[in-house]
């Protein structure tokens, strides 16, 4: 094995093994494939949860405005929604660690798209696609109350362990 065959080797271990620690830190998080240079999961696909969770719709987020929290980064659209977010993580983080709320309520752990997402008594709810958000809309306090009560269950069980 050559030099160069041996430096891409070690480089790829090391990425396997970030993003193995990631994983297992952020399991309980819905982030996107892959990990952030810091090693951290990606949360929201990269959007601005301060913007979504206040009702102001879709903003991509920027790396230069990243906050990580819990072991997850999130991407801010701006400076001040970064900081908004690092006073008060609670108040725009969306609910069920960021996984599809119809998902939770059927008992599954499913990606979730920002571009299909709620405010519910202040609370942000992200969705899969048009169809979960669809079947949601169809009785909202029915998705939530089941998701509710599914959800402690599936709180800290890998995405594996439930989806099965």
């Amino acid at each position: 094995m050559n030099k160069m065959t041996s430096l891409i080797a070690a480089a790829a271990f090391a990425g396997l093994a970030m993003t193995a620690t990631a994983a297992s830190a952020a399991d309980e998080y819905n982030t996107s494939t892959g990990t952030t240079l810091g090693g951290a999961g990606l949360a929201l696909r990269g959007s601005d949860t301060v913007t979504l969770a206040t009702g102001m719709g879709v903003a991509p987020g920027d790396a230069a405005f990243a906050h990580e929290h819990d072991g997850v980064a999130y991407y801010f659209a701006s400076e001040s929604s970064r900081d908004r977010f690092a006073e008060s993580p609670d108040s725009y983080m969306p609910q069920y660690g960021g996984f599809c709320a119809f998902g939770v309520a059927i008992g599954k752990k499913l990606d979730a798209d920002p571009k299909f997402a709620d405010i519910v008594d202040g609370k942000l709810y992200v969705f899969l696609n048009a169809v979960a958000y669809g079947k949601y809309l169809e009785d909202k306090a029915g998705t939530l109350a089941k998701a509710e009560k599914n959800w402690p269950a599936m709180h800290h069980v890998a995405v594996e362990e439930v989806n099965g």
